[in-house]
């Protein structure tokens, strides 16, 4: 037995207030007021005092990037989900852009197996929307979907061809699988390495503008309307695509939309030094676009939080800027930093839960929430926690963070994925 004692429970929707939780068996068995349960505790059982702490279901992220298989030395499925756990994810969802691409059912079987013997977090993959990701022909979504796959995507591409991306919303909308756009106009972002604006002219860099991001949007809105199938935009960063999707929601479309923390937290104007650990795709934008992310959030335009955790090597990122890979790491500074939006009142901590743990499950159709016989996936976060963001202690292989020497408040301290405990951060202390 696993006792959780005395937390403030927060699962919205579902229960909110003093409890303390039993699990047995890997699932949830008991949800009682503190003091109440009367069994003696044995030996053997486990007992977390998660007083001054706040319990929610385990946090999902849906915007991963594992490498494996195909670049096992920029992270690998174990590394990956090692990483989740310490950052308080008890799922995420792999992007398909692996090598090969994952646009079959033994790709799939694959990344689930590896995930499995890992043991540290689920995984759900995301399967590609066309073969190779090379935009021509559709990926088999049944066989896919058999096989475990809960969306479709080709992210770190778009869908250039809006017959193709038109035919594929149609075709998953017979399997339930919901659609992730990456949103991307290329002959619009052309050469271009950073947001486009003063602080590109002044570092002499081509730029991208926002009209890259907000056009696609507003095709794949559009395709939304035509079809009546789910769409999900992904790593949205500007005003323009906030004000879309807003008004999209308004007329009743099955719309949904994700942002990261880099996009809510960052601006190209933090870009120092041609550092290339802020150097991503899309760019970060605009003080404007910035505050507009935020709003989103706050007003519920934007569904969901995610890490687009993207591992690279020194061999990608220690290079010149206009030559170096896109893409940050973020699956263990995601929740620190989305705190923050709580602590400056722009977001509630239900909120917070419901975009990085409810909306996403909802999204995906997985089942979630702090509920009696349900698996015991939980998250447990020290509000008050302080600490230094300090990349060479992060559990993934890869260094590629613009947030190294951050001050932070709040953390994931114990995680927990089917009953049993992969991350607890007063024994990781006692191990640094």
């Amino acid at each position: 037995m696993l006792m959780i004692k005395g937390g403030t429970l927060i699962d919205p929707g579902n229960i909110t207030g003093c409890y303390d939780i039993i699990i047995q068996n890997g699932k949830i068995a008991g949800i009682l007021k503190p003091g109440t349960y009367k069994e003696p505790v044995k030996q053997d059982d486990v007992v977390i005092d998660a007083g001054g702490k706040i319990v929610t279901p385990g946090l999902i992220d849906m915007h991963v990037h594992l490498r494996e298989p195909g670049h096992e030395y920029k992270e690998t499925i174990a590394s990956g989900c090692m990483a989740a756990a310490s950052g308080g994810f008890t799922a995420v969802c792999s992007m398909p852009n692996t090598n090969p691409v994952n646009d079959c059912a033994e790709i799939t079987a694959y990344i689930i197996e590896k995930a499995r013997q890992a043991g540290k977090a689920r995984v759900y993959p995301v399967a590609s929307i066309s073969m190779g990701l090379k935009g021509k022909n559709l990926s088999a979504f049944g066989e896919l979907k058999h096989s475990g796959a809960v969306a479709v995507t080709d992210d770190g591409l778009p869908v250039s061809d809006s017959q193709l991306m038109r035919r594929a919303m149609e075709y998953a909308m017979g399997f339930d699988l919901p659609v992730i756009s990456h949103a991307e106009d290329l002959q619009l972002s052309g050469n271009g390495v950073m947001n486009e604006g003063f602080s590109a002219t002044r570092m002499g860099l081509a730029g991208i503008p926002n009209a890259s991001e907000a056009v696609m949007v507003m095709r794949d809105i559009a395709l939304c309307e035509l079809t009546g199938a789910g769409l999900h935009i992904a790593h949205v960063s500007t005003k323009e695509s906030v004000d879309a999707i807003r008004e999209a929601k308004k007329r009743g479309l099955p719309v949904t939309a994700e942002t990261t923390p880099h996009y809510f937290s960052l601006t190209d104007e933090d870009i120092i030094e041609y550092n290339t650990n802020f150097k991503m795709n899309p760019p970060l934008r605009s003080q404007k676009d910035k505050e507009a992310v935020r709003q989103g959030l706050a007003d519920g335009t934007i569904d969901v939080i995610v890490t687009d955790h993207a591992p690279h090597s020194s061999l990608e990122k220690d290079v010149e800027f206009s030559q170096a890979a896109n893409g940050i790491i973020g699956l263990e500074t995601s929740l620190p930093l989305s705190l923050k939006l709580v602590k400056d009142n722009l977001i509630t901590m239900e909120m917070l839960i419901r975009k990085m743990s409810k909306n996403p499950a909802q999204i995906l159709g997985l089942e979630t929430g702090i509920i009696e016989g349900l698996p015991a996936d939980i998250t447990i976060i020290d509000p008050e926690f302080s600490f230094t963001i300090d990349a060479d202690r992060f559990y993934s292989k890869s260094r590629n963070t613009p947030f190294q020497g951050w001050q932070m408040i709040g953390k994931a301290v114990v995680t927990i994925v089917g009953g049993s405990i992969v991350f607890d951060e007063s024994a990781d202390s006692a191990n640094a």
